[in-house]
C-alpha cells in the first residue's frame, strides 16, 4: 500500500510545484510594464527551478541498479532572477526615461510567459489526474476487503 501513497505523494508535490510556478510567471506578466521597482530598479523576469526531491546521487542509483529507487517527487531548488536585459524604448515622456529619452524595460515576454503559464497547467492537469488515478486504485483495493 505504500506504492500507493508514494505516487500520490509524488503527483501532489508535482502540484505543488506547478502551482508556485504559476505563481511566478503570473508575477512576471503582472510586471510586464514595471520599469521602477520599490529599489529603483527595472523588474527583471523570475524563473523557477525544479530538483528532485530525494537524497539519491546518480553513482547510488546505479550501483542499486535501481532495484531500491524509491521515487520522492519534485521540489523548488529555488526561484532565480533573469540576467538578461530588457529591450530600451524611446519615450522622453516617460518618468524613468534617461537623458536621452530611453526607458528601460523589463525582460519579461509576454509570449514565453503565457506559454509557460500553459505549459506549467497541462503539467498540473497530468499530476492531478495521476493523483486521482491513485486515489481510485487504492479505493478500488479497500473494496476489495470489505
Amino acid at each position: 500500500m505504500s506504492g500507493i501513497f508514494n505516487a500520490m505523494n509524488v503527483s501532489a508535490s508535482g502540484m505543488t510545484a506547478q502551482r508556485t510556478r504559476m505563481d511566478i510567471i503570473a508575477q512576471n506578466i503582472a510586471n510586464v510594464n514595471t520599469t521602477r521597482d520599490e529599489n529603483g530598479d527595472v523588474y527583471r523576469r523570475q524563473t523557477v527551478v525544479f530538483q528532485e526531491n530525494s537524497n539519491y546521487t546518480f553513482e547510488n542509483l546505479l550501483n542499486n541498479k535501481l532495484d531500491n529507487y524509491d521515487a520522492k517527487g519534485v521540489k523548488i531548488a529555488a526561484i532565480v532572477e533573469d540576467t538578461r536585459e530588457g529591450a530600451m524604448a524611446y519615450d522622453p515622456s516617460h518618468p524613468d526615461a534617461d537623458e536621452n529619452g530611453y526607458v528601460m524595460l523589463p525582460n519579461v515576454n509576454t509570449v514565453t510567459e503565457m506559454t509557460n503559464l500553459i505549459d506549467a497547467s497541462r503539467s498540473y492537469e497530468a499530476n492531478a489526474t495521476a493523483f486521482n488515478a491513485s486515489k481510485s486504485i487504492a479505493m478500488k483495493g479497500l473494496e476489495l476487503f470489505q
